[in-house]
């Protein structure tokens, strides 16, 4: 009798070892989910602002329709991308093609930047500077955002990989998330060098 007692308080704890090992996974899993959707919001402020942005720009830029079109087309492919992404962050597949067209958007959108430098009337116009400047901002919040999300996908993809976490991970099907990385070229990760 005693041993069965002993048998079954030991049982008990397992199976309350497991709740609680896959509660907590629940919970990293919510946690990085939401991370990207803190992402999410910031990249769909990001998205109005630049037709509004290309639209001022193109009064000013008359003869540079293609890379006005490029933004757009970039833009528009990022946002597709992200809406793919948000409905589920846990495909890695999505995050990789949102982390692509964003790396794109981002070299269109410097090309816009270093060619308006040539129109002093563009760089000097009280919409763009503002949009310009709400656009910067956005962008420091996406980079917020981004690391916040990638630590609580580190966080996630930790527990649910380490014993005996992963042992509840594999029974319930708790997949790897993906990082949020926009950089695609292996040039820009480089570090610049400067000479006199």
């Amino acid at each position: 009798m005693i041993t069965m007692l002993v048998i079954l308080a030991l049982l008990a704890v397992v199976v309350f070892w497991a709740i609680g090992v896959y509660n907590g996974l629940v919970a990293q899993r919510n946690r990085y989910k939401n991370s990207f959707a803190q992402i999410d919001v910031q990249l769909k402020r990001r998205y109005d602002l630049i037709p509004n942005l290309v639209e001022i720009a193109k009064g000013y830029m008359k003869h540079e329709r293609e890379t006005l079109e490029a933004v757009i087309a970039a833009r528009n492919s990022a946002f597709n991308a992200s809406a793919k992404a948000s409905t589920d962050p846990s495909d890695a597949a999505a995050v990789q093609q949102l982390s692509q067209a964003e790396g794109t958007l981002n070299a269109s959108l410097g090309r816009l930047f270093a060619l308006s430098e040539a129109y002093p009337d563009l760089k000097a116009n009280q919409n763009m500077l503002q949009l310009t400047e709400e656009l910067t901002s956005t962008e420091n919040k996406i980079s917020f955002a981004r690391q916040a999300y990638n630590d609580t996908v580190m966080q996630y993809n930790t527990a649910a990989e380490q014993f005996p976490g992963s042992v509840i991970a594999g029974m319930f099907g708790f997949r790897q998330a993906e990082q949020l990385q926009v950089i695609e070229a292996p040039q820009e990760r480089q570090a610049v060098k400067v000479s006199f």
